[in-house]
């Protein structure tokens, strides 16, 4: 039995032939390991994404993140050299790098996440650098939400001068949808995944918009690493519309938050997203952190915010009209709070 097991482990082994992890964002991070099948499987559904960008075999692609487990990174550059483009990796590279590779190798367009275009284009700016006339026409953005958010979208946009196209995936299922071209939200890539949306736990009681919904995927192409009725955690709001014959879905506003990262403050229910498209008026709004406490069965809410003193007193008010609720902002330092190339971590609980 013992001999079995392990020439089953070795023959197991060698169907793999590529490792990956989740990003280990909510909990422990998860081996997923893919066929060569798979990951064929993987970058021709990409195309779609890439179909929607209008990437194209000319177009130069700077892939700024540092190339660790996480499949996301890797996955898009594959499917990037797939359409003959000419992909720039810049893992391990500083911000300051890959500002210079910006300016010397002039890609047509950048993958990061929201977070980190942004700060990549505050960089810049600090060291006397404009990116609006850069070489780049697209910002391909992915890993959180900030794509499909209105005012995070326009920070980006006007910072590059270019379009922002937002992108959706996961680990575990594969890359399932790109943003609509407008921003207004993310489209399911239907050939390829089921979508099913179910109720929030408990969600009448709690007050949550009631055309939210939890994200139930199954993906048809991974055959190596088959995933049935996948629930994502992703928080969205499907509005079903008509092309022709053909019903389809449309996510809109992308991905509005995740179960586990709702809060509950004074009976208003709130995702970081909430708070993220509002900070995201503020242009000199440089970065932020979500402060969560629990106090008894609610959660209090503070904000540490690296920005300009004298906004402040628009920023709460900003809060206060937009939430109802009144949160405490707090100035940090300059450069203070991480930066962070992968999915930023917004939010600290405490207690």
């Amino acid at each position: 039995m013992a001999l079995h097991h392990t020439y089953h482990g070795e023959q197991a082994q060698a169907l793999y032939h590529r490792y990956h992890r989740t990003s280990g964002t909510h909990g422990r991070p998860m081996v997923i390991q893919d066929t060569k099948e798979d990951w064929e499987w993987w970058t021709n559904t990409w195309q779609y994404v890439l179909d929607a960008c209008r990437i194209e075999s000319q177009d130069r692609i700077l892939m700024a993140f540092s190339f660790g487990p996480f499949i996301g990174f890797w996955s898009a550059h594959d499917a990037c050299l797939k359409r003959d483009c000419l992909v720039i990796p810049s893992g391990g590279m500083s911000t300051m790098a890959r500002l210079d590779m910006i300016r010397t190798a002039a890609p047509t367009v950048l993958f990061a996440t929201p977070s980190y275009a942004l700060h990549l284009a505050q960089a810049a700016r600090d060291r006397g650098q404009s990116l609006e006339n850069s070489s780049i026409r697209i910002v391909f953005v992915a890993g959180e939400p900030g794509g499909s958010i209105p005012s995070v979208r326009k920070q980006i946009e006007q910072s590059f001068g270019a379009t922002v196209m937002d992108h959706a995936g996961a680990t575990e299922i594969g890359p399932w949808g790109f943003g609509a071209a407008n921003g207004s939200g993310l489209h399911i890539i239907e050939s390829e995944f089921i979508a099913e949306f179910i109720p929030l736990e408990n969600q009448h009681a709690s007050g949550v918009n009631e055309d939210y919904r939890e994200l139930v995927l199954t993906s048809l192409g991974r055959v190596g690493a088959p995933v049935l009725r996948y629930r994502t955690g992703d928080i969205v709001c499907p509005r079903f519309r008509s092309d022709s014959e053909v019903n389809f879905v449309q996510l809109e506003g992308g991905i509005l938050g995740r179960a586990d990262d709702m809060f509950v403050v004074r009976g208003v229910n709130l995702f970081p997203s909430s708070i993220e498209a509002i900070l995201g008026q503020f242009a000199s709004v440089r970065n932020f952190r979500i402060n969560v406490a629990k106090r008894g069965a609610l959660d209090e809410v503070s904000l540490e915010i690296d920005v300009d003193s004298d906004q402040v007193p628009a920023i709460e008010e900003a809060l206060h009209v937009q939430l109802g609720l009144r949160i405490g902002v707090q100035v940090v330092p300059p450069g203070s709070l991480p930066a962070f190339e992968g999915k930023a971590k917004r939010v600290r609980r405490i207690g």
